[in-house]
């Protein structure tokens, strides 16, 4: 038997898969993961029914985290043109219940089943884990398709999501090169958010933007374009991989001074195990840490990689526990 239904939403890929019903068992069912890409499907209700009839499976419950604003009922992909409905996907899938929730609260509650071997330290302050009952405050940021913000609160022993389109806040300038990359990417888009910059899609608009500066048409590219040519050593890319972990850096510093995330900061999202060659080795402790009177508190927290194949899943796990609990009380 299997709990629910479990769905990772992006602007990329749908990945799906079911939690285990027995409370002693895993949250999820690591062997029932599968990932479709989003464009194969006209609908998150026909992804999710080509997957459920690939497993053979009929869960009752669906928890599904979706990477955009969720207002009621209703969620639009920001990354991707689906429009979901829960009350319509809950029909059309024969569930009897669907919780819709911003893919960062499932990536914030992940945190909460999260061990020290599922995270790599990024600078030199380490993570203990949950190895007391105390209350804890930790800020989440991770650049995928597009740039995910959320937080984790525990209270009392019990654990809160905080569901936020961060990513959308304005990028500040931290250099004259950030500054002259800022006008590129205004003329281009008119007002520019931290995701235009730190994204798959941001990747690009930095290089282009660098390349403009130096007085060069990159041409169209990828960031799997870009990340493979700065592997073999290319200036330009190079260079843009280096202001984008700086701008990172920067901007999960940010968050951890607004939400007061003392405990520390996790950075999921699918470039950041990508980024991971350069990441450790670039401006992102630096401008984490660098918060003018605040820099001798920043450099006691802790920023650390996600390493598990699946947080958002997990996460999606662990809300589904949440609402089994709530229906049994």
């Amino acid at each position: 038997m299997t709990g629910a239904l479990l769905a990772d939403i992006g602007g990329t890929n749908a990945r799906f898969a079911l939690a285990a019903s027995d409370p002693s068992a895993p949250a999820l069912l690591p062997d029932s993961v599968q990932v479709y890409a989003v464009a194969d499907f006209p609908s998150l209700a026909d992804a999710a029914r080509h997957y459920l009839d690939k497993v053979g499976a009929a869960p009752s419950h669906g928890v599904f985290a979706v990477a955009g604003r969720v207002d009621g009922d209703e969620a639009r992909i920001t990354n991707h043109p689906w429009v979901i409905s829960a009350e319509r996907t809950r029909i059309a899938l024969g569930l009897t219940r669907i919780d819709l929730v911003n893919d960062f609260a499932a990536q914030a509650m992940a945190v909460s089943l999260l061990g020290v071997g599922d995270v790599v330290p990024i600078g030199g302050v380490r993570w203990h884990g949950w190895n007391d009952s105390g209350d804890r405050t930790y800020a989440i940021i991770g650049p995928g398709t597009g740039l995910g913000v959320g937080a984790l609160l525990r209270r009392d022993g019990r654990f809160y999501p905080l569901q936020t389109e961060g990513g959308h806040v304005s990028f500040a300038p931290n250099n004259p090169e950030e500054i002259d990359v800022l006008k590129r990417l205004s003329g281009e888009f008119g007002r520019v958010s931290n995701e235009r910059l730190i994204s798959g899609s941001g990747l690009v608009n930095l290089h282009r933007a660098l390349s403009q500066i130096a007085g060069e048409d990159p041409g169209p590219l990828q960031p799997q374009d870009i990340t493979a040519m700065a592997r073999e050593g290319d200036v330009r890319c190079l260079r843009a991989i280096d202001v984008f972990c700086a701008v990172f850096g920067a901007a999960a510093g940010d968050l951890v001074l607004t939400l007061g995330a003392w405990d520390g900061v996790f950075l999921p999202g699918g470039l950041v195990p990508k980024l991971m060659p350069w990441l450790a080795h670039s401006g992102f402790r630096q401008r984490f840490e660098h918060k003018g009177r605040f820099s001798p508190t920043m450099a006691r927290v802790p920023t650390l990689a996600v390493t598990h194949p699946q947080p958002g899943l997990l996460g999606a796990a662990a809300l589904a526990a949440q609402c089994a609990l709530k229906a049994a009380a």
